[in-house]
């Protein structure tokens, strides 16, 4: 299969917020008053005007954000890959050098903004803009791009070449710096938004988005009722006092002291430091012998003995005597169906309903009618937390 498709996308990009950012940075640095002091310079017989060197772009960085030189490097490389600086002398290598290599910001035009997306007719142009003026010389992945779109926007490529040959024409009757500065900017802008191989394409982001997360939405009447019923629902909620909160933490941190291993140490020693097993060996999930400090666990409250799969099965022993020990089994399944298998999760619902709830169920539980009638009729659209009432019922049955 050949994938024919070269739109990157520009349209919505969550993750490229950050560019706003460099964009304001962008700003301050070519302010008259504030930004770097720019020069014209010559390149290729040609003057260039507004060139800047990479060492006072360097310098501006650090004296402007106080940071170390080497971030202030790596934001320099960050502010090249993505287009907004780019280089005179060596257009391809898309790093910041801390010399005198010359530099020049781009248009704002050519920013990786939102709103101007890189589409494949614009390349279309400029590559045949290019094949005109080195008359059919390209380079080997500009050749295949080209060939590419040929094929696919055939039904206009007479547009194509009549607008790159407008626009070759104009360009030769510019400056000779302003057409080499205009080549720069084109070269540099497509560099970017169509990577050649080998290099790292900074733009990739992921699938386009249909809505942009980071617009800001104006909100309607309807938005603002519901903000104020919630803060009305909020108001109305009894608050616990901040003293009452934090003795429970002082006192569940005073019972767990002895548990803590890092506040009371691990014995008989750190498994991890020492190298040495029998740790794990004395508090394995099912030991024959569970430790005298795992029992007393069980004993700070009910969740910690059901918590514990030693604990668990001592309980269901317990329950088996006192002939109820199909509520720890119900209990069981419930948390399977809870955090199981998405795909199983209406088999294993039916399944519960027919060991569990169904009329003369092999293992019927006994609950209420209402927690029973709410059951039976979420069972007919079964989700995950469909049996969660059932379940509690259960749970403060074996806690009492």
């Amino acid at each position: 299969m050949t994938v024919t498709r070269l739109d990157q996308g520009q349209r919505y990009r969550p993750r490229m917020a950050f560019l706003k950012k460099i964009e304001a940075l962008m700003m301050e640095m070519q302010s008259p008053d504030t930004g770097i002091k720019t020069q014209t310079q010559t390149v290729m017989v040609a003057s260039i005007p507004h060139a800047v060197t990479g060492n006072d772009i360097l310098q501006w960085i650090l004296q402007r954000l106080q940071i170390t030189a080497e971030e202030a490097l790596h934001l320099g490389d960050l502010f090249v890959k993505y287009g907004y600086i780019y280089p005179l002398q060596e257009p391809k290598n898309l790093t910041l050098k801390a010399d005198g290599s010359l530099y020049r910001f781009q248009t704002p035009y050519f920013w990786p903004v939102q709103g101007w997306a890189a589409d494949d007719t614009d390349y279309a142009i400029y590559l045949a803009k290019k094949n005109i003026k080195r008359k059919g010389i390209l380079e080997e992945y500009e050749k295949e791009h080209y060939n590419m779109l040929n094929q696919k926007i055939n039904y206009k490529w007479d547009f194509v070449i009549m607008q790159a040959k407008e626009q070759y024409k104009a360009g030769k009757e510019r400056k000779k710096e302003d057409r080499y500065a205009l080549d720069c900017q084109e070269r540099a802008y497509w560099l970017v938004n169509r990577t050649p191989p080998g290099m790292q394409d900074v733009l990739e982001y992921g699938v386009d988005r249909v809505t942009d997360p980071n617009e800001n939405k104006k909100n309607t009447m309807e938005a603002y009722r519901r903000e104020i019923m919630y803060y009305q629902q909020a108001i109305g909620k009894t608050r616990v006092k901040s003293s009452v909160s934090l003795g429970g933490v002082v006192k569940y941190s005073e019972q767990f002291l002895s548990n803590d291993p890092i506040l009371s140490g691990c014995l008989p020693s750190n498994p991890w430091i020492t190298d040495d097993p029998e740790f794990w060996d004395l508090n394995a999930k099912l030991v024959e012998v569970p430790t005298r400090m795992r029992v007393e666990r069980w004993a700070f409250n009910f969740s910690e003995l059901i918590r514990d799969p030693k604990g668990r099965q001592n309980f269901q022993l317990f329950l088996k005597k006192e002939f109820s020990g199909e509520n720890l089994s119900f209990w069981e399944a419930c948390e399977d169906l809870k955090y199981g298998d998405q795909s199983k999760v209406k088999e294993k619902a039916e399944e519960i309903y027919k060991l569990f709830l169904a009329p003369g169920a092999r293992r019927w539980i006994n609950i209420d009618g209402t927690t029973m009638g709410i059951t039976v009729k979420g069972l007919k659209h079964p989700h995950r937390y469909v049996l969660d009432a059932a379940q509690t019922h259960i749970y403060m049955l074996m806690k009492k």
